[in-house]
């Protein structure tokens, strides 16, 4: 009976095998588009002594999409026509890539080709370029692209002009804080310099300051107010925002009112940034110079223009002042009043427990990540706060617990043989080099027992327990099914198909980092496992396996580049 909970009971839905249609309307395919492109990003990232491939093009690119599946993502979502997808050409868009991929790795140091053959960067722009194209149309086809531009127009026009508008802006307003431009062009910085020295001025005794330089700070730690925390992409940044938030629900939007909020919250982000060089300062003074330039300046900036924006976006749907009276309308017959009321209750509960699932499957990795930035934002290059992310998986699983009881967490011998040869694949470089003791192993010695004792404990725990349970909630729980249907929950993980393995394992494996290879294989493996018997315990054991040896591999050859 327990395998049923996982199988649809509804009767609008066959019992039989799913066919993969990822995902079958244009609005998914759009959001799969925009996946797999970051996904090619992320790997011709990661080729070494490469050229610059997208150039400008990436800005604008991001910047034009976002516009685009944002704002006009209602009128997407009506697009509701079965979309084919063609394999064969996305598998040619994948040779592409990975031809590109591996040209970089073979080919030469030097420059050695001859004169009448194409750069390296040449060739490898048109193929990308090709491949990109050849993507586009494997997920959607021309026809339905033309169609969408019909029905959205003329938001796709507003796209391109805020994708060029990002890509432009950029340098015309970087030389505004260059130093060696005229003395009105240094206005931005020069003011910067002056608020900062203010706030510092009333907060530290004897304060040093260089107009000359820029330098500002203490005796004990000094920074240079230059482009680097200059925080003028954050300005560009919100004033693009806020001027296309404001367009697209200008109807609902009182004007002029409305555009107070701008100046707002330019000044907002602004006076952030002014907070921010103080903060770090402060920090350095007080005798952490790591964690204030390793992890406070990096994170920072963002969690300011997150603050600004989401401030923003409440202030014009939360304030009255700011919008428009609804006219009232004509109330209807009582009959078609109580139907459309029932219909809108339905479909109120339906929202709710879809977004219920979905919260219940990624909200623990989400706050593995969320502790991460935190922990990150408070630490220098050894991250001391890690404690944080078991601690903040732990909270969101049990919050959760009601949900995962409906899941079968039972397993069979073939999960911990999977993750023993995961482990074993992890690992087989580290055969022919030598543990290498690194800066994490450096700043574990230094600590106190106690506390080196502790950290470890935390660390192996969210490794072995944390870790495993949220990454399969989120990747073969969550997306490897919704990549199949948008009714997640009623696909069985038998079920999974091929493409949809592949693609939720490509994901995980990218978030890896340098170990990508070995962590796409690691999903396809935890995946096959838990399609093994339709269950999810299959593939939380055999994750936490693989890292249960990693862990047991690290302490004791104190290889600690594994962590």
């Amino acid at each position: 009976m327990r395998a049923l909970t996982e199988i649809s009971s509804s009767p609008h839905h066959s019992p039989s095998r799913p066919r993969f249609s990822p995902p079958r309307y244009f609005l998914g395919r759009l959001y799969l588009l925009a996946s797999l492109l970051a996904a090619d990003c992320l790997l011709l990232a990661s080729v070494p002594r490469r050229a610059p491939i997208f150039g400008v093009i990436a800005p604008f690119a991001i910047v034009a999409f976002a516009v685009f599946a944002g704002l006009g993502r209602r009128r997407l979502k009506l697009l509701r026509e079965p979309l084919p997808f063609r394999r064969a050409w996305f598998f040619w868009h994948l040779a592409g890539i990975l031809s590109i991929y591996l040209m970089y790795w073979i080919a030469p140091r030097g420059p050695k080709y001859r004169p009448y053959a194409l750069p390296a960067h040449v060739v490898a722009t048109i193929v990308v370029s090709c491949s990109m194209v050849l993507l586009l149309f494997a997920c959607i086809p021309l026809r339905a692209s033309i169609r969408a531009l019909r029905e959205t127009s003329p938001l796709w026009f507003v796209s391109i002009v805020a994708g060029l508008a990002a890509a432009l802006i950029r340098r015309p307003t970087q030389q505004l804080w260059d130093t060696s431009a005229l003395a009105h062009g240094r206005i931005l910085q020069i003011t910067a310099f002056h608020c900062v020295h203010l706030l510092l001025h009333a907060l530290l005794p004897g304060v040093i300051v260089n107009p000359a330089t820029f330098v500002i700070g203490t005796p004990r730690f000094a920074v240079t107010i230059a482009e680097q925390c200059s925080g003028i992409e954050g300005l560009g940044l919100v004033l693009i925002f806020t001027c296309i938030w404001l367009w697209y629900l200008r109807r609902e939007t009182r004007f002029p009112q409305a555009l107070l909020l701008i100046p707002l919250a330019l000044v907002a982000v602004w006076l952030l940034n002014i907070v921010r060089i103080a903060v770090i300062i402060l920090i350095g003074n007080a005798g952490a110079p790591s964690i204030a330039m390793v992890g406070f300046h990096s994170q920072a900036g963002w969690i300011a223009f997150t603050l600004v924006s989401l401030a923003f976006s409440m202030a014009t749907s939360r304030i009255a002042w700011f919008q428009k009276s609804p006219v009232a309308a004509a109330a209807p017959a009582a009959p078609v009043s109580m139907l459309s009321g029932s219909l809108s209750t339905q479909n109120e509960i339906h929202a709710s427990r879809e977004s219920a699932a979905t919260a219940a499957y990624l909200v623990p990795f989400l706050a593995i990540l969320a502790a991460s930035f935190l922990s990150r934002s408070a630490s220098g290059y050894f991250e001391w706060l890690y404690p944080l992310r078991f601690l903040a998986a732990i909270i969101a699983l049990w919050l959760f617990r009601t949900e995962y009881r409906k899941l079968r967490w039972s397993f069979g011998w073939l999960a911990p043989l999977a993750g023993t040869g995961i482990f074993l694949l992890w690992i087989a470089p580290e055969f022919w080099s030598h543990p290498d003791v690194g800066r994490l192993g450096s700043d574990l010695a230094a600590l106190s027992p106690s506390a080196r004792s502790t950290w470890i404990a935390f660390r192996a725990a969210a490794a072995i327990v944390t870790v495993p349970i949220a990454e399969e909630l989120a990747f073969r729980g969550y997306l490897a099914r919704r990549l199949m249907r948008r009714e997640f929950e009623q696909i069985s993980f038998s079920k999974l198909t091929p493409l949809a393995i592949l693609l939720s394992s490509a994901i995980f494996g990218i978030l890896h980092g340098s170990h990508w290879l070995a962590g796409i294989l690691a999903g396809l493996a935890f995946a096959g496992a838990a399609r093994w018997r339709g269950r999810i315990g299959d593939a939380v054991v055999a994750h936490a396996t693989s890292n249960l040896l990693l862990t047991l591999w690290v302490l004791l050859r104190h290889d600690w580049s594994q962590w």
